[in-house]
């Protein structure tokens, strides 16, 4: 499926499983495309309607200028919403995907049935990471490619664990990276720097939501995690053991059960 936006981009979803009345939205992180999703894909689309954006700058979207506002890239999806016929669906974004459904959540939050994050946060960059992304962000913009994201980041993603055993899972992650733009990489990076915290906006969000954290993450470690689930009215907690930040490709089936356990709750 695809939509214009109402500055011309075109943005790009996949669209698997059955009606889209009982609808799962899966928002990717970055620098990741909808790819990242594909084994909780395979697992959930038998009972739910699984739609998977590419954000604008990553998989087969566009990249206009950015800075990528996590309230533009919100908008968008809203967008293949309204194409899909979908008037409320679940939301699970996975770390910068996160940051997009929190906003969606600000912006339509009439829309939103339930809310699981995936090695996300409420909190605002401190400056020192607000510094790291805008350097990230030149350097991709100087050098035209995804490998400094790719040398710089992807390894402190995973757990060392991953590393020693499951190369071929940091290889899959690297092919992911590489099949967006480098220029829109960097406007999703400088917008991430922009974007507003949503403390606020979780202590008043009264859904189901879930918190999935990974055990060995050293972006968004345990404690955070346990704290952002506490912020929620209705919020449960799951620590994927093994991972690190990127628990859908290090603990695919683990990852997929809680999501599962998650949609078929009780609201």
């Amino acid at each position: 499926m695809q939509v214009f936006a109402d500055d011309g981009a075109l943005i790009h979803a996949s669209v698997n499983g059955g009606q889209h009345h009982n609808a799962l939205v899966m928002i990717h992180g970055f620098p990741f495309s909808s790819r990242i999703w594909d084994t909780q894909t395979e697992a959930l689309a038998e009972d739910v309607c699984v739609i998977r954006p590419d954000l604008r700058g990553a998989g087969k979207s566009d990249a206009p200028p950015g800075p990528y506002l996590m309230e533009r890239l919100a908008s968008d999806v809203a967008l293949l919403l309204d194409a899909a016929g979908v008037e409320r669906a679940s939301f699970a974004g996975h770390s910068m995907g996160g940051y997009v459904a929190l906003a969606f959540a600000r912006m339509f939050s009439e829309r939103v049935e339930r809310l699981a994050l995936v090695a996300s946060r409420l909190r605002a960059d401190t400056a020192n990471e607000a510094q790291a992304r805008l350097e990230l962000a030149d350097r991709l913009e100087n050098e035209r490619s995804m490998e400094p994201v790719i040398e710089s980041s992807l390894p402190r993603l995973f757990a060392p664990q991953t590393h020693e055993m499951h190369p071929g899972t940091i290889e899959r992650a690297a092919d992911i990276a590489r099949g967006n733009d480098p220029l829109g990489a960097a406007a999703a990076l400088r917008g991430m720097v922009l974007r507003a915290p949503s403390e606020d906006i979780a202590e008043d969000l009264d859904v189901p939501v879930l918190v999935v954290a990974g055990g060995f993450d050293r972006v968004v470690g345990r404690a955070e995690a346990t704290e952002i689930a506490r912020t929620f009215p209705h919020a449960e907690l799951v620590v994927c053991d093994q991972s690190g930040h990127v628990p859908m490709l290090e603990e695919p089936d683990r990852l997929s059960g809680a999501l599962r356990a998650w949609l078929t709750a009780p609201a």
